[in-house]
């Protein structure tokens, strides 16, 4: 059998899970508006805004994922706070065990191509529960053998949460605030970074050539 091709080919199918939330709405405009997408599956909880005709719903428990539809590609935009999670575990059940097991059912659905929403700071060694928990993701994200794997870190998200019925987060809102004033100051990578760039250097890095890419924030700040 032949290797996939490193460059996407027209009638790309792709499945997002998270496509309501800050980085993930916008994700889910790129890739409908992609004119070599064909087809956008969104998997969650509650349906995104956006209505298209590209664009199917599935209402999943990220616990007990159905069999998906066939795909090329997926994106990763699950994510919470531990405070708006309650606690520790249900942080890791959301942040680490239901990307994984979205990357795995998208895997078996032919998926090769994949995009993770993580953050800065990310490491499987961190002393901090929240960076140790993306780390973990992300080092089982890399031992599944994808043809193409994309991880964003962000710094600090900047967005309107509240337009989106989401808890308001006052760390992003104090990082977004800092970097207006002292931005000259701030290295690049630890602006606060708006969520729209975010997805655009995912939807522009997912397609590209074979193998692992990591994208920092001061990268994805243009």
């Amino acid at each position: 059998m032949s290797a996939p091709s490193s460059t996407p080919q027209p009638g790309r199918r792709a499945l997002i899970a998270g496509a309501t939330g800050l980085v993930g709405q916008c994700l889910l405009q790129g890739l409908v508006a992609d004119p070599s997408v064909a087809r956008v599956v969104a998997i969650g909880r509650r349906p995104p805004a956006l209505s298209h005709p590209k664009l199917e719903f599935i209402p999943v428990d990220f616990a007990r994922l159905p069999p998906l539809p066939p795909v090329d590609e997926a994106y990763l935009a699950l994510g919470t706070t531990i405070k708006a999670a309650g606690s520790q575990a249900a942080f890791r059940a959301l942040d680490r065990d239901a990307n994984l097991a979205v990357a795995q059912a998208a895997q078996a659905a032919g998926a090769t191509r994949l995009g993770l929403v993580s953050a800065m700071g990310a490491d499987p060694r961190a002393s901090i529960f929240y960076s140790r928990t993306k780390g973990e993701l992300e080092q089982a994200l890399q031992a599944m053998g994808w043809h193409r794997l994309v991880i964003a870190r962000p710094s600090m998200l900047a967005g309107d949460r509240e337009a989106l019925g989401q808890p308001v987060r006052g760390g992003e809102q104090l990082a977004a605030r800092v970097t207006r004033w002292l931005r000259p100051l701030i290295p690049a990578n630890y602006r606060a970074i708006p969520a729209r760039l975010v997805a655009a250097a995912l939807l522009a890095a997912v397609p590209g050539s074979q193998g692992l890419r990591i994208l920092l924030s001061g990268e994805m700040q243009g």
